[in-house]
């Protein structure tokens, strides 16, 4: 993708974190980008700020979408399709995570969490997949270190991004004879909202999100030729316990 200003960019959860940075470095590029969120005052608020600071040319839109709905995860493309013509790259973010014991653990956020993080993802390039073959376009799922490494309470969370960078990798070798290329990305602790944090000078250790924008603007931009289909991304010197 060697003129990134012609491209359009769906981004699932983009209103903050991750995807809104990925959105950020996507609109310096003179993309055009729609983020979703489950609230459509959420997208579209956040879709004003990221126009109120683009000074490339791109624009950004805000759509209500539930990942875990794949007629809404539908209804949000075929928008896309008809504000921008088409969808070039698909950026499957949105996730949460659920804490707990699998004792304490309830069957709700067990099923919040799979659904959210592992099924949305399918649902993602289900009702995008059209467009990304007419496009040869990319793939991105984000998944997380946590889907490699498993660790106490995270018996929910270290399923969905086990899951999510096994399916993406399964997808990646269905859809490359498309000319499709897909990358799971998969970062340890970033400076974001998930979970509750409010980030501030505290994080300054943490991986920041135009760090992940910028990793997604060299994905896109490499060589077709060659394809860094998962990649792990961790804090270079996190604090010491």
């Amino acid at each position: 993708m060697k003129n990134l200003s012609t491209k359009v960019a769906f981004i699932t959860g983009g209103t903050k974190g991750i995807g809104f940075g990925v959105a950020e470095a996507m609109m310096r590029e003179g993309m055009n980008v729609a983020i979703t969120s489950r609230t459509k005052e959420a997208a579209e608020e956040a879709a004003k700020l990221l126009n109120s600071q683009s000074k490339e040319g791109g624009e950004a839109i805000g759509l209500e979408a539930d990942v875990r709905d794949f007629a809404s995860q539908e209804k949000a493309a075929k928008e896309v399709v008809k504000r921008f013509g088409k969808i070039d790259v698909v950026i499957a973010n949105a996730g949460l995570g659920h804490f707990a014991a699998v004792e304490d653990l309830t069957i709700e956020q067990w099923k919040e969490t799979i659904d959210t993080n592992l099924t949305g993802p399918f649902y993602s390039l289900k009702a995008t997949i059209e467009q990304l073959k007419v496009n040869k376009g990319y793939y991105i799922t984000i998944s997380s270190l946590a889907g490699t490494n498993f660790f106490k309470g995270g018996s929910a969370y270290n399923a969905s991004k086990f899951g999510v960078t096994g399916f993406t990798q399964a997808a990646m070798l269905d859809v490359r004879d498309y000319g499709i290329k897909v990358t799971t990305i998969m970062p340890g602790s970033v400076a974001t909202h998930f979970n509750g944090n409010e980030p501030d000078k505290k994080d300054d250790w943490k991986i920041q999100k135009e760090d992940i924008g910028k990793l997604v603007i060299d994905l896109l931009k490499m060589h077709p030729r060659t394809l860094p289909s998962k990649i792990e991304v961790r804090p270079t010197t996190p604090p010491s316990n």
